[in-house]
């Protein structure tokens, strides 16, 4: 398999007259840079790869086993995950942030990556994860799943906070109820 650094040539090359171009990123591995300005509303790539089960996608990542958790599944829904380390799709190098330029979006059982604010030349595309996480979460997580974007708002993990159930709200006697009774 080739180094990071000689597949990113091969890809820059590749995509030479698109939108962005792919190398090294500061933070992690390869990133996504726009080549020209952008502005918001453009959907510069399509989350490709193949189109499995979640079962078979358990089977090829086992986050408990596995060092690395490194990996490039997109839940489509309740029957489909995209594995984007398959195929030579260049959505997968688009890195997390905690204030991303991007968002991805569900089309026809499809997923984009679409600009949500204007992004300068040279600027990396990024988008948020937003890892679901397993309640409870098991101890080695945060540490598997740290965000390394170096935003001032970064939150420290790609992981979200699962959503918090609210207490049963108590009814407020109606006017009608709150009268003396006669």
């Amino acid at each position: 398999m080739p180094d990071a650094s000689a597949r990113s040539v091969a890809i820059e090359r590749r995509s030479a007259d698109a939108l962005f171009v792919v190398h090294p990123a500061p933070a992690h591995g390869l990133g996504v840079f726009a080549t020209r300005d952008i502005p918001a509303g453009i959907r510069v790539a399509e989350y490709t790869g193949d189109r499995i089960s979640h079962a078979e996608a358990a089977r090829r990542y086992d986050d408990e086993d596995m060092e690395d958790v490194h990996t490039l599944l997109y839940t489509v829904d309740r029957r489909t995950v995209i594995d984007g380390a398959t195929g030579d799709g260049v959505a997968r190098y688009v890195n997390h942030s905690c204030e991303p330029n991007c968002d991805a979006f569900l089309e026809d059982g499809r997923i984009f990556l679409e600009t949500i604010r204007p992004v300068t030349t040279g600027t990396e595309l990024t988008y948020d994860y937003r890892l679901r996480r397993p309640q409870p979460m098991p101890r080695d997580w945060r540490r598997r799943y740290a965000c390394c974007c170096g935003m001032p708002r970064c939150r420290g993990t790609m992981l979200i906070r699962p959503p918090r159930l609210r207490a049963p709200r108590r009814l407020m006697p109606s006017a009608q109820s709150a009268r003396p009774a006669r």
